[in-house]
């Protein structure tokens, strides 16, 4: 994120930047469909995150609940964080060994931009869960994790 007009800007620190995501991960997101905090409240450099998407509407995600681990490294948010589904899922873009999110095959990691967010992350994947490579596909069982 950059403040300024006239050409020129600030970049906001990362730290600030993970304040704000915080603050807003805490007051609740939209429908709450996505919510995402701090793994760790003592966690200094705020880098541990877990993030639950509940499955969409008409899809084979329906009522389920997903949950995620999101790591911001000391790049972030220059560099996406890593993202990694605990709940096991079946979506193209997951590896379906380990979870990880693979950002050649989620545009949103692939082309990372400093003003994507967390939030944005997993409003993205709900949404992945919609289209028609990953709509219908049959899912492992609930309750089980990577």
């Amino acid at each position: 994120m950059t403040i300024g007009s006239g050409g020129s800007s600030i970049v906001v620190p990362r730290n600030f930047r993970l304040l704000e995501e915080l603050e807003r991960g805490e007051k609740g997101i939209g429908d709450g469909s996505v919510s995402y905090g701090m793994d760790d409240a003592d966690d200094i450099y705020m880098r541990s995150w877990t993030g639950t998407i509940i499955g969409p509407h008409n899809t084979a995600h329906e009522g389920r609940i997903y949950t995620l681990k999101l790591f911001c490294d000391k790049d972030y948010p220059d560099k996406p964080p890593t993202v990694r589904f605990h709940s096991r899922v079946n979506m193209t873009c997951v590896n379906h060994e380990t979870g990880v999110v693979e950002s050649k095959k989620f545009g949103m990691l692939a082309n990372w931009q400093r003003e994507f967010t967390m939030e944005h992350i997993l409003s993205q994947l709900r949404k992945e869960m919609t289209i028609s490579q990953n709509r219908k596909l049959s899912q492992p069982p609930e309750g089980t994790y990577f």
